[in-house]
């Protein structure tokens, strides 16, 4: 987790280390920035993988080339033994991007698996940005004339350029040559179905011992760090078997993994999250909170979160909490993000028939996820200083998920949302967790009827008549307009229709 900004083109003096400061919590370990000929780049960065020699901007020998990033490479070893160890100054896992873009130019970002958002720039006036493929590393952008800036949040930009910023698409890259170039075929939009059986039949036990083994091999990248690491347990599924695999892969290296989990008084969430916590032997932390402590959250959340979407305000309350908990603890920690998106998790799944059509949703659902779930993570994490690691979001966990045919995904009388994930981990946790019913982050641990009913009357129905409008698609609801309200005071001038994704149901 690090703020970066970066400038390509003519600006004012002061801009860059003004965007930089509206960032500095997401990097609590060291500011820095540089001239780079005609571009700038700056960060504010959380030391993870390298604490003493990580910083950034990260150059080259001769320092012509300079490189600013978020996120993480996971690959970075192999390429540093492709490329040779005698060219590495540091042992960040940036470095190799920066390397592998020195020995290959703009293919390398093809060759890079992790979720990162790049800038680099040269003395020689070469000029490169890229995202990840599923943008889980945010970045944003905008162009007026004949500058160009990039920033981690919205937040980061002078008022006069919010109306021009936009989320820059994940998986491609940017040159002022070359324009916004198309990265790697997005994974699953054309999948490799198996087709060794039909897909109403009974999967055969490979399939799920290859889930199982992936998801194992995602958590223990994930837990690749030279600083304390642990979960965000919610209680849920998803985060409950990443806290399961998490746990196991510590004791083997004789080690117990903290887990850290919220709620009101007595919520299905936090009861279900002891009794993981206390099932897999991990160091557990937890913390309660009333409607009222909530509830006078919510300004600084939807500052925080930059978006007024309900749905995300809700699971964004609960995860401030769980966020500033960890911080006191860690400065990496692993969530269950992403497992809905590939497995069928959410409610309006289920209202479809055939799988050509949920596969249809699923992919429409993942390749919005940047401006959306994936915001939350990264936007509340961000804000206490964390890094956020999301192990179901590995391309290997991904590309698998999306193979599979999409018909063993839909539900029935004996197949509840995400079984095929359920049933790989049979075992792992005790049956009343594994075989929960799917709530959301909101509504397991009670934020979603608490918020809702207090914000419902903060607008009347004539206040919602008259300013739904403002926005297309329109607000659908009165607790959404209030939301509305709070992000236009914080962040006006910002183009929504450009920036905010929302979910199908307010």
């Amino acid at each position: 987790m690090s703020a970066i900004v970066a400038a390509h083109g003519p600006t004012d003096e002061g801009l860059g280390p003004r965007m930089l400061g509206r960032m500095a919590h997401r990097g609590p370990d060291g500011s820095q920035s540089r001239q780079v000929g005609d571009s700038w780049l700056g960060s504010q960065y959380l030391s993870i993988t390298d604490p003493e020699g990580g910083a950034q901007p990260l150059g080259d020998v001769q320092q012509s080339v300079w490189l600013v990033g978020d996120g993480r490479i996971y690959n970075y070893r192999r390429v540093r033994q492709e490329l040779g160890e005698d060219r590495f100054r540091t042992r960040s896992d940036l470095e190799a991007a920066l390397q592998l873009y020195l020995e290959r130019g703009l293919p390398a970002f093809s060759q890079l698996w992790g979720n990162f958002a790049l800038v680099l720039a040269a003395e020689d006036g070469r000029f490169v940005a890229t995202r990840d493929a599923l943008g889980i590393a945010p970045l944003y952008w905008a162009k007026r004339g004949e500058t160009v800036l990039f920033a981690s949040e919205l937040k980061a930009f002078d008022d006069e350029w919010r109306p021009a910023v936009e989320p820059f698409p994940p998986g491609h890259v940017w040159t002022p040559e070359g324009g916004l170039i198309t990265g790697p075929t997005f994974p699953g939009t054309t999948p490799v179905l198996l087709n060794s059986r039909a897909p109403y039949e009974e999967p055969p036990a490979w399939v799920f011992d290859a889930l199982r083994d992936t998801v194992i091999r995602a958590v223990e990248r994930s837990l690749d760090a030279a600083v304390p690491v642990g979960v965000l347990l919610s209680g849920g599924v998803d985060s409950s078997i990443v806290t399961a695999v998490a746990a196991k892969l510590a004791a083997d290296r004789g080690m117990t993994i903290p887990t850290f989990a919220v709620g009101m008084q007595d919520s299905g969430d936090l009861q279900a999250a002891r009794m993981v916590a206390e099932h897999a032997g991990t160091d557990h932390h937890e913390l309660t909170y009333t409607a009222d402590d909530a509830i006078a959250l919510v300004p600084q959340i939807v500052a925080e979160l930059e978006s007024f979407d309900p749905t995300l305000v809700h699971s964004a309350v609960p995860h401030h909490m769980v966020s500033e908990l960890a911080a006191r603890h860690v400065k990496v920690v692993l969530a269950g993000e992403g497992a809905d998106e590939l497995f069928a998790g959410y409610a309006h799944y289920a209202e479809h028939k055939t799988g050509a059509a949920l596969h249809e949703d699923l992919l429409s659902t993942i390749e919005g996820m940047h401006i959306g779930g994936l915001q939350r993570v990264d936007r509340v994490a961000g804000a206490h200083g964390l890094e956020p690691r999301v192990p179901f979001l590995d391309l290997d966990v991904v590309e698998l998920a999306l193979a599979l045919p999409p018909e063993w995904k839909l539900t029935g009388p004996d197949r509840p949302a995400k079984w095929m994930l359920r049933r790989a981990f049979d075992g792992w946790l005790p049956d009343e967790v594994l075989w929960r019913r799917k709530e959301q982050f909101g509504q397991g641990t009670g934020m979603n009827e608490v918020l809702r009913e207090h914000f419902e009357h903060a607008a009347t129905e004539q206040d919602l008549r008259e300013e739904a409008d403002v926005v297309d698609p329109p607000l659908r609801t009165r607790e959404e307009l209030a939301y509305y309200r709070m992000f236009t005071d914080t962040l006006p001038g910002i183009n929504v229709g450009r920036t905010i994704g929302r979910f199908v149901e307010a």
